[in-house]
């Protein structure tokens, strides 16, 4: 299935979305904030969950907004969550306020 699996940055839908061949498997989204990017959501498809689809989705978008130079507001608890477990490179963090970066 990794082979199947694609990232893309939908900015019209202001989202990062994963598809399984021609699926939509989930999406990220995020909301500019000036110099800064909130991400506040994610979602996978209950049909793909159990899969790593969201961890992919969450790597793949990090990577992008690190290579924007964008900083990053992780409010959505899954995001927070991958942060507190993965380095990302280059990546500019701004934990909101009562988010722990090790949550």
């Amino acid at each position: 299935m990794a082979d199947d699996l694609t990232v893309t940055r939908n900015d019209e839908a202001h989202r990062y979305e994963i598809h399984v061949g021609d699926e939509l498997g989930g999406f990220l989204e995020f909301e500019p904030a000036g110099d800064r990017v909130e991400l506040p959501h994610t979602e996978i498809d209950p049909a793909f969950k159990g899969k790593g689809l969201g961890s992919k989705l969450a790597s793949e978008a990090l990577n992008d907004l690190a290579r924007r130079g964008d900083t990053v507001i992780p409010s959505c608890p899954f995001v927070a969550h991958y942060l507190g477990e993965h380095d990302v490179e280059g990546l500019s963090v701004e934990w909101p306020e009562g988010v722990d970066e090790a949550s």
